[in-house]
């Protein structure tokens, strides 16, 4: 029984601790309120950066949809950094009015691709905005980033939404996207640090831009990369709720699968990389947001939390009824278990709550197994290019 009871304490610590991260930062995020910017006289030049790879089904529409853009025409550039499309695709691009650059590499990176653009680009912007090949943004984002860069922020997260909920895969991967903006951006600007960035509908300083990207090394990550260097420099990332890019969400479980295997391996990578610098300026240099953002890299993917403390708190209550345990465990799993679906009730938007989303939960169980066979299979995927093809989905 003592070695029974050890084993169900460190399940609980570990546990216990992740959860109360998520809850912590889910709970603050119920306070959000978007601070309303004033819209400036001053139109600063944006640099709108579009890298793609084979990406020939999507980029014709992001790139025309980038052209209707509620600003001064004259003072944005679309840029399509286009890697290994096809001669028909380049042909339609060429036709708008927009900037092509094509690149190709023998390893592809997001990170080499925008390198590559800004290293020809000779006009002075001053705003350099990041999509994804599939992002869309709405008419009036460009003017709320100019107007946050004008308060004086030089890294901003805009407010990556779902533009697809087409089947269960993108339904859940689309809730996913909201519990990560409520708890690592809505809840983490309310405690006063850092927003996350996404790797897409973002924008930054152009100069400042372009000096992190220079020394960006990452295969996959880049955004994780250049977020820790802005953290430790003592940089506040801000997050506009009310600036949203439609993102096509996953529609496969292999892709599903596929993505987070991606994300997972290059948040190892950061963490072990950075845990050590980021404990030194925490009791150097009270750098609460670069310590914060090391530990948030270690954090469990919130599914497998959920799941994780679903099926050990049911294990263990049973195990400890059936053993007539001391309480105290049971109490433990009990307000674990509770804190942890508190926390994803706070961070999924209510309009999530309808039949297509029951139904997508079926696939929940799925989805959780791809999570942790995603885990068994990080290793060396920081190290390679791990391409999500896009499709024009229906909406």
């Amino acid at each position: 029984m003592l070695l029974y009871n050890v084993l169900q304490m460190v399940a609980l610590v570990l546990l216990g601790l992740a959860t109360l991260y998520i809850f912590i930062f889910s709970l603050a995020g119920l306070f959000y309120r978007q601070r309303s910017y004033i819209y400036s006289s001053k139109f600063n030049k944006i640099a709108v950066f579009i890298p793609g790879y084979k990406e020939d089904e999507v980029i014709i529409e992001v790139a025309q949809s980038s052209l209707l853009q509620g600003y001064p025409k004259d003072k944005y550039d679309v840029i399509v950094i286009a890697d290994s499309f096809q001669k028909e695709t380049l042909t339609k691009l060429k036709a708008l009015p927009i900037k092509l650059i094509e690149v190709s590499f023998d390893k592809s990176t997001k990170a080499k691709a925008l390198n590559s653009a800004m290293s020809v680009l000779t006009a002075p912007y001053d705003i350099a905005v990041i999509l994804d090949a599939d992002n869309l943004m709405a008419a009036d984002f460009l003017t709320k980033i100019n107007a946050a860069y004008e308060e004086g922020f030089i890294a901003i997260q805009g407010h990556r939404t779902a533009k697809n909920l087409n089947n269960s895969w993108a339904i859940l991967d689309a809730i996913s996207e909201e519990i990560n903006n409520n708890i690592f951006r809505k809840g983490h600007r309310v405690l006063g640090l850092s927003s996350a960035i996404i790797g897409s509908g973002m924008a930054f300083s152009y100069e400042y831009f372009k000096s992190l990207m220079a020394g960006a090394t990452a295969v996959g990550g880049f955004d994780k990369e250049i977020e820790l260097k802005m953290l430790k420099a003592g940089h506040t990332i801000a997050y506009l709720d009310d600036a949203l890019v439609y993102d096509e969400k996953v529609q496969k479980a292999d892709v599903f699968g596929n993505q987070r295997r991606r994300w997972l391996s290059a948040q190892l990578h950061y963490f072990r990389q950075d845990f050590l610098s980021a404990l030194k300026d925490l009791f150097l240099k009270a750098n609460v947001d670069y310590f914060d953002k090391a530990i948030q890299f270690i954090q469990p993917p919130r599914i497998l939390l959920l799941g994780a403390v679903i099926l050990l708190g049911v294990l263990f209550n049973t195990a400890n009824y059936l053993f007539v345990n001391e309480q105290v465990f049971s109490t433990g799993w009990f307000y674990i278990v509770a804190a942890c679906l508190l926390s994803f009730f706070f961070s999924v938007p209510r309009s999530f709550y309808n039949f297509k989303t029951l139904k997508a939960l079926l696939s929940l169980p799925k989805g959780m197994l791809m999570m942790l066979l995603s885990l068994l299979k990080i290793k060396g995927a920081n190290k390679k290019f791990i391409h999500t093809k896009h499709t024009a989905s229906a909406r």
